[in-house]
């Protein structure tokens, strides 16, 4: 196999210091990937593929930070954006696809009586929790230590720019520990507006936890007790664990639930969906952007969902997610390497043990496997998509057998 270089990309990333701070920033920014071994620009998709500038083809596990769902290029997403596209894009008010998809969203989401929609998980997160206030009258939201919710100055994980009083209104406590969120309530008592929290931990850079027996009733419970509203971030796990929300997988039904990522396969696009006690303040807290009507978008939305839930893609996942934990599981005992394997099938993520958070093996098990045509993060949970298949999980596996072997030759078993 022709060993990867990436010319191109490198002459490209040259080209964009100079005119974009940093080059690259945030979540997809190098810096947080193995020095030399990815990539920094790529050209094309197919599937569950991707080819970047220099024309290294890689089985792609991250699906462009989640929103790849049905695979790159899905040709009835495709179709009926192209179509809608003819049509236009962008108008005064929206189009009619504007309720289709409002309508469509409503109906496969058990507690939702409406929904809005705009354009990230930052926007609809935020908005969120500005309603949460509007319906209580409260000033204090709480979260989870460590959660990432988006960008805006209440919930950024980096604090440039941000101000002790950008997060003065915040309360924090423990994902997995009720005792911790009841401490919260009790010390805010009549304050809190709402408790906003993702459907399983997936912390960047940590091993990810499921929600233990009894947690997220218990939250619901806290918040019925205390007038406080429920607010489910879906936007990294939205329509990968379950058509209805995540919650549905894990037994409870939030207040307000927010999507982004693969509600359109790609398409940039993110709704807020609540239940009509809540709708009154949704109508009072002003949201509004020139491109949340974009009807591209909504029309790929659309198609995507319908697909997603008539192709079987939520059980596809799964289960080809499964056996790429099974395989990588079992290179690992041969190769004498620990490692701990965290999150759904479909949202995996593997640390080695040894690490202790500094990522050292799992920076070249990855980078072992970038060089070699499979494209994980190693400090980014990853994601199957529907367009896997089990002749990618074969070859994926092995690529990963060599890099166990490339860990261990670099620091022992």
């Amino acid at each position: 196999m022709k060993p990867y270089t990436f010319e191109h990309s490198d002459a490209l990333m040259e080209r964009a210091k100079r005119v974009i701070p940093g080059g690259i920033y945030g979540h997809q920014a190098p810096v947080l990937l193995t020095r030399g071994a990815y990539p920094s620009f790529f050209a094309r998709g197919e599937g569950s593929h991707v080819w970047d500038v220099d024309g290294n083809e890689y089985i792609d596990y991250i699906c462009s930070y989640g929103p790849i769902v049905l695979g790159h290029r899905h040709p009835k997403v495709e179709e009926a954006a192209r179509r809608q596209m003819e049509l236009g894009n962008c108008f005064n008010a929206p189009g009619p696809v504007w309720v289709d998809l409002a309508e469509h969203l409503v109906s496969i989401t058990p507690f939702a009586d409406w929904t809005v929609f705009a354009k990230n998980g930052s926007d609809v997160c935020t908005w969120a929790t500005e309603v949460a206030r509007q319906a209580t009258g409260r000033p204090k939201i709480a979260m989870c230590a460590g959660a990432y919710h988006g960008t805006d100055a209440w919930c950024t994980p980096l604090p440039g720019g941000v101000t002790a009083e950008d997060r003065a209104n915040m309360v924090y406590f423990r994902f997995n520990d009720l005792k911790s969120l009841r401490h919260a309530v009790e010390e805010n008592s009549g304050k809190i507006a709402g408790v906003i929290l993702s459907p399983f931990k997936h912390d960047a850079g940590h091993d990810s936890e499921l929600p233990v027996e009894g947690f997220m009733s218990g939250v619901r419970k806290i918040c019925d007790d205390n007038g406080i509203v429920f607010i489910l971030d879906d936007v990294r796990a939205g329509f990968r664990l379950h058509m209805g929300g995540s919650g549905e997988l894990f037994g409870v039904r939030p207040d307000l639930t927010t999507y982004c990522k693969a509600i359109a396969n790609g398409y940039p696009l993110a709704a807020c969906l609540g239940r009509d006690s809540l709708k009154q303040a949704a109508q009072e807290v002003f949201f509004t952007g020139s491109y949340f009507t974009s009807a591209v978008p909504m029309a790929a939305a659309l198609a995507n969902l319908k697909e997603l839930q008539a192709g079987g893609g939520i059980e596809r996942m799964r289960t080809n997610g499964e056996k790429l934990r099974t395989g990588l599981l079992a290179q690992a005992r041969i190769a004498g390497l620990e490692v701990t394997y965290s999150g759904p099938p479909a949202m995996p993520y593997m640390t080695f043990n040894a690490d202790a958070g500094h990522h050292d093996r799992a920076k070249v098990f990855c980078g072992a496997c970038s060089r070699s045509g499979v494209y994980f993060a190693p400090r980014h949970n990853w994601f199957i998509s529907a367009a896997h298949t089990e002749r990618d999980i074969e070859q994926t596996l092995d690529v990963t057998e060599r890099a166990f072997e490339a860990v261990r030759k670099q620091f022992g078993a």
